[in-house]
């Protein structure tokens, strides 16, 4: 009898057991195709606080939207492509180049579940500025292949070879690295890498301090969540399915271990990445600085809300390490 009841424990045991188990797979992998696989749709990252209310700012808005239109219409790019691995996958970029030769260089990024049309702001400026521009679609974004999005941290490695391909053909050149959101985080993530002496310049634009942190905040506002044990799960099933860890996906490591000069900027109505994210980042980087806060702006939308402050001190940062 007591052998019995003993065994009817175990069997129990193990059944709730199995049944943690598999709920614990089941939520994590919700939450992965959530937020992480490339392939479902993401229509929460439309609604957050970018959007602009204000007549007066989205009169400018308008104004800028109809440069950005004559700018595609009369600057055609030019496709690249490069190949990344583990896994393996083609990777595709659109090049603007000067008529006149120029080692001037800026690779821009753009966001989560964004793609490099999306940049036409920034990629305008800068070619204005005597600029060639290479704007890559990240991993899983775009036309590049992928099925997962790297939340800026495999991407790093993504960016490295996008810089070793403008060396190839410019040896000489100087390059601005600049990223908006998710963008920031890859070029924040690029600037811990062992870069070449070409890369001058780095510029974050409403960058999160790490994967985890980003997304532990997004659970919350979302679905009023804790990280544990939703956050664990999701990257539990991360790894297994995208092969990297939340918890390791730093930037504010990566922005300690940096010898390139940054610029970073904010918005201090960003709640889609939390404003007080800026100061940890702006404090880790043991390198010449500069930080722009624009008030009034939410997430992605400094420069838009206060375009001359923010373009004036972008060129002002960058001019004193690129020659003009």
């Amino acid at each position: 009898m007591k052998s019995t009841s003993i065994k009817r424990i175990i069997l129990i045991l193990l059944a709730i057991i199995i049944i943690l188990t598999s709920v614990y797979f089941i939520v994590g992998n919700y939450f992965y195709n959530f937020a992480i696989n490339s392939k479902s749709k993401k229509v929460f990252a439309d609604d957050n606080d970018s959007q602009i209310r204000d007549s007066a700012l989205n009169h400018r808005k308008d104004r800028e939207l109809e440069k950005d239109k004559i700018f595609s219409k009369n600057q055609i790019p030019v496709e690249a492509s490069v190949t990344a691995y583990k896994p393996k996958l083609k990777l595709i970029a659109d090049i603007y180049e000067q008529e006149n030769t120029t080692d001037k260089w800026a690779i821009i990024v753009h966001g989560y579940n964004g793609n490099s049309g999306q940049m036409i702001r920034w990629i305008r400026n800068f070619y204005e500025n005597g600029y060639n521009i290479l704007t890559p679609d990240l991993r899983g974004h775009g036309r590049s292949e992928g099925e997962y999005i790297g939340m800026g941290w495999d991407d790093r490695k993504d960016m490295l070879l996008w810089i070793d391909y403008i060396i190839e053909s410019a040896p000489n050149a100087e390059i601005v690295l600049l990223g908006v959101s998710m963008g920031a985080a890859t070029v924040m993530n690029t600037a811990g890498e062992d870069l070449p002496s070409n890369v001058k310049v780095i510029i974050e634009d409403c960058g999160y301090s790490s994967t985890s942190e980003v997304l532990e905040h997004q659970l919350n506002k979302m679905f009023g969540l804790h990280k544990f044990p939703v956050l664990y799960a999701a990257n539990t099933v991360t790894k297994i399915r995208a092969g990297y860890d939340f918890f390791n996906s730093s930037s504010l490591k990566q922005v300690a271990k940096s010898t390139t000069p940054m610029l970073f900027i904010h918005g201090d109505q960003d709640d889609f990445v939390p404003y007080k994210m800026l100061e940890p980042l702006y404090e880790a980087a043991n390198v010449e600085k500069g930080k722009l806060v624009i008030e009034g702006a939410g997430h992605s939308t400094a420069c838009m809300v206060d375009s001359e402050t923010y373009w004036s001190h972008v060129w002002e940062f960058v001019n004193k390490y690129i020659a003009q």
